[in-house]
């Protein structure tokens, strides 16, 4: 690592880590002395976790790294391979999945360190491991944005709302340029810095350090990566609901002028409402994105603004987890929900027993319907 960075003025020189008591050792005790300069000094006051700890997380991670790529992977197998599915709309699906897929495959690296018990990979990993969490994370959140405006425009503007190819390969390369400074200007300590954190097993940028870059650096990637994308996606979905919620409103007012129950031909009482449907889909698409990066927010904005003493390493591995739960999860409310992704599904790997009509109708986000929203 240069001396580049002009956000810290120096490395915190290496320390060497002396045992407690008997067998008890502080965090980093088993780094080399020439990978302790990249290590806060925060961490490295607190006791080693047991060895059970460790591997009790590397296991789950083993978990979420399995389904997490059945899940993405199939994903992006279905949507790229069938014609059906090569919609505009649809491009988001699949670089929400890709950027899923993209989060889980640095989990070997966690693992190893894991298994290790520590900061196994140096540097070099961690560094990595920040790079890849950094593209995948910021691009999942704007790609998350990207579907809500699509949805939104396709809901309220069904005649000229209508996403266009050209227009969603040009949204998805902003999305991947957007998100790109963000993993490059740490990694080259242009502005920011990378470096573990918690248990020495999983990293970040810095967010640590007391110096006014620092926190410059932390408040900026804060708004841009989860303000703005949070804001987006609710003020899209509460338009949409708003949308569903007065169209239907119209329809009961105008059914009851006319004295009969309903305006919808094929209305009974088994489905759903549209806008149930809606309302659903929002509030899980929101409730998703907030339960993935509220937490690593939070922390985020403890460490730099406010008492560091609450950020154990324990509790600084949680919002690390949240990240990749949500990435096994997503392949599942936002494609294997999809009618015709499961048709599809169905046809390519019929020993899955998957039951789906053919005939379904599709709920894609191409459609003019209010029904367009859970694809």
């Amino acid at each position: 690592m240069g001396s580049l960075n002009w956000t810290v003025p120096s490395h915190p020189q290496a320390r060497v880590m002396e045992p407690m008591g008997g067998n008890t050792h502080l965090i980093g005790w088993n780094v080399p002395k020439d990978e302790l300069k990249y290590i806060q000094e925060h961490w490295l006051i607190y006791p080693e976790p047991e060895k059970s700890l460790h591997l009790l997380l590397g296991m789950i991670y083993v978990f979420l790294f399995v389904a997490a790529t059945i899940g993405n992977g199939l994903v992006l197998w279905v949507f790229t391979t069938a014609k059906s599915l090569r919609t505009a709309s649809n491009m988001f699906v699949v670089n929400l999945a890709f950027c899923d897929l993209v989060m889980m495959l640095k989990a070997p690296i966690f693992i190893y360190n894991s298994f290790y018990s520590g900061f196994a990979l140096g540097m070099t990993g961690c560094n990595i491991f920040s790079v890849m969490g950094a593209l995948s994370g910021i691009g999942a959140s704007m790609t998350n944005a990207c579907i809500a405006y699509d949805r939104y425009t396709t809901i309220t503007r069904p005649f000229d709302g209508k996403l266009t190819r050209t227009k969603a390969l040009i949204m998805i390369l902003f999305v991947w340029c957007y998100a790109m400074p963000w993993a490059i200007m740490p990694l080259l300590e242009i502005w920011g810095r990378f470096g573990p954190e918690g248990y020495l097993t999983a990293c970040t940028f810095d967010y640590l350090t007391r110096t006014f870059d620092i926190k410059l650096f932390v408040g900026s990637i804060f708004t841009c990566s989860y303000v703005f994308p949070m804001s987006m996606i609710i003020y899209f979905y509460s338009q949409i609901v708003s949308k569903v919620f007065s169209h239907e409103k119209a329809l009961r007012e105008q059914a009851k002028k006319m004295n009969v129950e309903s305006l919808r031909a094929n209305q009974n009482q088994q489905n759903e409402s549209a806008e149930l449907r809606i309302a659903k889909a929002a509030i899980t698409i929101c409730f998703l994105f907030v339960a993935s990066w509220t937490p690593y927010a939070i922390v985020a904005l403890i460490g730099a603004f406010g008492d560091q003493n609450l950020l154990t390493p324990g509790v600084t591995m949680i919002p690390a987890l949240t990240c990749k739960l949500v990435a096994c999860i997503d392949p599942y409310v936002y494609a294997i929900s999809h009618p015709k992704y499961r048709v599809e599904l169905q046809k390519k790997l019929p020993w899955l027993a998957i039951k789906e009509e053919s005939d379904t109708q599709s709920t894609a986000t191409e459609t003019s319907t209010p029904a367009a929203a859970p694809t």
